[in-house]
């Protein structure tokens, strides 16, 4: 897919519940990765699911990863002890402190994609120079999930245990830079079931 464009969700397809995603074998990699169960894609893909907190990225990420037969690999777990001590702070990350991170993601995907494995990685992607970097790895497309501040809101202050806080929320849909038209990728509404969502994606990866 050449360019960036939004997708309307079908919700017909959703079931009563989204389906648990089961931890599978390990598979050998540059960082922490599993390799899920389904259908191989004939040729590797690299898949980063985007967006600001809140938007379901590790949720979508990994369902997704599933349905493809593609390795899936924790966005959060590149982070370096310091970026996550100062995001559990309620203090947002400069640019210093995301390459280290974004770098470790594109490594990872690139040894995927020279393994010859599909990926599927959860990455708030939020600015087109991150994207540039990511995009070193090979072909990668990216799925940016969006939906309404209230609902984002909603989404983080129900999380318990994780280290991003709500009032970050303001800063990351400041940084915000959608997928411009010549970036490959689509953006997907949040609101409808996970299972709706990634139906939703497949569809339109021209599978």
């Amino acid at each position: 897919m050449s360019d960036a464009r939004s997708v309307d969700i079908d919700v017909a397809g959703a079931q009563s519940a989204a389906p648990e995603h089961s931890t599978p074998s390990p598979a050998v990699s540059a960082r922490p990765g599993v390799v899920a169960d389904g259908p191989a894609a004939s040729s590797p893909r690299l898949l980063v699911v985007m967006g600001v907190a809140g938007c379901g990225k590790t949720t979508t990420a990994a369902l997704l990863a599933g349905r493809l037969g593609a390795t899936f690999a924790e966005g959060d777990e590149f982070h370096s002890p310091a970026n996550v001590t100062k995001m559990s702070l309620g203090h947002p990350l400069t640019d210093d402190d995301r390459w280290p991170w974004l770098r470790g993601i594109r490594d990872w995907l690139a040894a995927e994609a020279q393994a010859g494995r599909s990926a599927v990685v959860p990455c708030s992607s939020l600015k087109r120079s991150y994207r540039d970097l990511l995009r070193e790895a090979g072909p990668v497309q990216f799925v940016h999930l969006t939906g309404s501040r209230e609902l984002l809101s909603e989404r983080i202050q129900g999380r318990a245990g994780h280290f991003m806080k709500p009032e970050m929320l303001t800063s990351q849909l400041s940084t915000l830079e959608p997928l411009a038209d010549d970036e490959a990728g689509f953006t997907v509404d949040i609101a409808p079931r996970p299972d709706a969502i990634v139906d939703t994606i497949i569809r339109n990866l021209d599978l």
